[in-house]
C-alpha cells in the first residue's frame, strides 16, 4: 500500500495540493489559477466561492492521481494569513467577496481606532493597518445588511482561507484556525494565544463569529473525501510554513519573494522586539505540550503581485523569465517606490501611490522592471538594517518563492544588505514546509528532508560606502514619495479611494 502526506497550499494567485511520500519527495501535484480583483484605490477581493471551488478541484485532482489503495497518512493545509472570507453557518455560502490580505479598504476604520501603535504592537505583534482582518471585518459588517443580518442572528462566521476550506471539507463540523492565522487578525493577544476582548470590543465584533484557536500542530480531526479518510494534523501560515520548510533555526534568516516579500527571523522562543517590524509566533505544536517559537517578521506588500500589475496593465514584459535580461540589459538606475496594497514594514503606510524618480528621455521599460526589483530589495534592506541594529547580526539569508529564481534580484539584496543570499533548492518551501510538520506529527523521520536543500550562493559586490549612498538616495526618495502623495491626496488632484 502507497503512504502519502498531503498539503493544501492556498495562496493568492493559486492553490495547490501535493501528495508527499514519507522521504518528503513529491510525487503528485495539482494545481489551479485563482484571480484576485483590483478595484478603485485600495480594494482587492476574490469571489469567495471560486476560491473554495478552486482548492476543492485541486484536492480532488491530486487525490484521482494517487494509486489505487493508497492511504492518506496525514495532511496539512497552509494558506494566506490575513484574507478573510464571511458566510451563512447554515447554507455554508459566502456573504460577501473574500477580502484579500491586500486589501485597504478598511482604513478609515482603523483611523477612528485610538489606540496607540505600541498599544496594539505589544498586545498582537501587529500594527495598526487595514492589512489585518479586523478592519475588513468592521467594514463589512458596517456596509452590507446581509452581514448585520447574519450576525444577529447568530449565523455568521467569519474566518481566514484556510478555516473557511476545513469547515467546508468537513461538512461544517470543524471551525477552527491555528494561531498562526488567529494572530493576523489584529483580534488575538500573542502571549496567551487567546481572542483579546478588549480589542474585539473595540472592532465591534463578537468571539462567537471566530472560529476556535487551536495549536499550529494537533488533531483536528478527520475529513471523508473521494473515499479517502484524512486525518487533519496541521494548520500553518504560508510564511511559517516557508520557515519551516527551509529549516530556518534560531538567529537564522529566510526571504520568500512571493506575492509580497517576506524577510522572517527566527527568534526561538523570545519575542525579540524590533521597531517597525511584526512579532509573529512561528509555531505552537500541540503534541508537545504547545512548545512555541516566535518570528521577527517584515513584510513588503507589493513584490511578485507589483511584477504582474507591470505585466497585465503595461505589458512590460512577457514572463518572469524575462526578467534578468532586461535588468542586465537597463543602463539607467530609476528609484521606485513598488507601494501596490500599500507600504509594510518598517512604514506602515498606506497612503503613498507608487512612485517613480529618475525618468529621462533614455529610460526605458528595462530600467523600469529593473527599479520595481531594486525597490523591492531597498525595503527588505530597511528591515534588515533594523534588526541588525536591534543587535542581531544577518550574515546570511535563505532565499525562496518564485521570484527567487531571479538572478538580478538575489545580487542586487546581497548587494544593498551586505549579506550572503543562499537560494533554496526547495522551490515549495511553504508545502515543504507543511509536509514535514504533519510527518513530524506522525512520528516521522525527517531529519534528512532538508538535505542538499541550498543551491546558489550570491556575495555583496559593492563596498559599504557604495552600499550607504544607495541607501542614503533611498531614504530621501522614500520621504519625498510620502510627501509628494499628501501633497496630491489634500489637493484633491487625484481620488482618494
Amino acid at each position: 500500500m502507497k503512504e502519502y502526506i498531503l498539503v493544501l497550499d492556498q495562496g493568492s494567485s493559486s492553490s495547490r495540493t501535493l501528495a508527499y511520500d514519507k522521504k518528503g519527495n513529491i510525487c503528485f501535484s495539482s494545481h489551479v489559477k485563482v484571480n484576485i480583483k483590483y478595484s478603485g484605490m485600495a480594494n482587492a477581493d476574490y469571489n469567495a466561492t471560486e476560491l473554495l471551488k478552486s482548492q476543492l478541484k485541486s484536492l480532488d485532482e491530486a487525490l484521482a492521481s494517487l494509486p489505487q489503495g493508497s492511504k492518506i497518512l496525514g495532511l496539512g493545509i497552509a494558506a494566506q494569513r490575513s484574507t478573510i472570507i464571511l458566510w451563512d453557518r447554515n447554507t455554508g455560502k459566502p456573504l460577501y467577496r473574500a477580502l484579500s490580505w491586500q486589501d485597504g479598504r478598511g482604513a478609515e476604520i482603523l483611523n477612528g481606532i485610538k489606540i496607540p501603535q505600541e498599544k496594539i504592537h505589544e498586545i498582537t505583534g501587529l500594527y495598526k493597518t487595514p492589512y489585518y482582518s479586523a478592519s475588513k471585518i468592521a467594514w463589512c459588517l458596517d456596509n452590507y445588511s446581509n452581514v448585520r443580518q447574519a450576525h444577529k442572528k447568530s449565523n455568521l462566521m467569519i474566518s481566514c482561507v484556510a478555516g473557511y476550506i476545513l469547515w467546508h471539507l468537513s461538512k461544517g463540523q470543524i471551525s477552527a484556525i491555528d494561531a498562526t492565522h488567529a494572530q493576523r487578525s489584529l483580534l488575538f493577544n500573542i502571549k496567551n494565544k487567546k481572542w483579546h476582548t478588549p480589542l474585539l470590543k473595540v472592532f465591534k465584533i463578537s468571539e462567537k463569529i471566530l472560529p476556535k484557536i487551536m495549536p499550529t500542530i494537533a488533531d483536528y480531526g478527520t475529513i471523508e473525501r473521494k473515499g479517502f479518510s484524512i486525518p487533519v494534523y496541521v494548520m500553518v501560515g504560508d510564511q511559517q510554513a516557508a520557515l519551516i520548510g527551509l529549516g530556518i533555526k534560531e538567529k537564522m534568516a529566510a526571504l520568500n519573494y512571493g506575492t509580497g516579500a517576506f524577510l522572517l527571523v527566527n527568534t526561538g522562543k523570545k519575542i525579540v522586539k524590533v521597531h517597525g517590524l511584526l512579532n509573529s509566533i512561528g509555531a505552537v505544536n500541540g503534541l508537545n505540550k504547545n512548545d512555541t517559537f516566535y518570528i521577527t517578521e517584515s513584510t513588503v506588500n507589493a513584490a511578485g503581485s507589483a511584477l504582474e500589475w507591470l505585466r497585465t496593465n503595461f505589458n512590460l514584459f512577457k514572463d518572469l523569465s524575462d526578467i534578468d535580461k532586461m535588468c542586465g540589459e537597463s543602463s539607467n538606475r530609476i528609484f521606485v517606490l513598488p507601494a501596490i496594497g500599500g507600504i509594510g514594514a518598517p512604514y506602515w503606510d498606506y497612503s503613498t501611490f507608487t512612485t517613480f524618480t529618475g525618468l529621462n528621455a533614455k529610460s526605458n521599460k528595462n530600467d523600469i522592471i529593473r527599479g520595481f526589483i531594486e525597490g523591492i530589495c531597498f525595503m527588505i534592506a530597511d528591515a534588515a538594517m533594523l534588526i541588525e541594529e536591534n543587535g542581531t547580526k544577518i550574515s546570511s539569508i535563505i532565499a525562496t518563492g518564485g521570484l527567487s529564481q531571479i538572478d538580478y534580484l538575489l545580487q542586487f539584496q546581497a548587494d544593498i544588505t551586505g549579506s550572503k543570499i543562499i537560494r533554496s533548492r526547495q522551490n515549495e518551501g511553504t508545502a515543504f514546509g507543511t509536509a514535514k510538520m504533519t510527518a513530524d506529527a506522525l512520528n516521522l523521520h525527517t531529519a534528512k528532508w532538508e538535505a542538499n536543500n541550498t543551491g546558489k550562493t550570491f556575495f555583496p559586490k559593492i563596498n559599504k560606502a557604495q552600499r550607504d549612498k544607495l541607501i542614503k538616495s533611498w531614504r530621501v526618495f522614500i520621504q519625498d514619495s510620502k510627501r509628494m502623495s499628501a501633497n496630491l491626496r489634500s489637493a484633491e488632484v487625484l481620488p482618494h479611494k
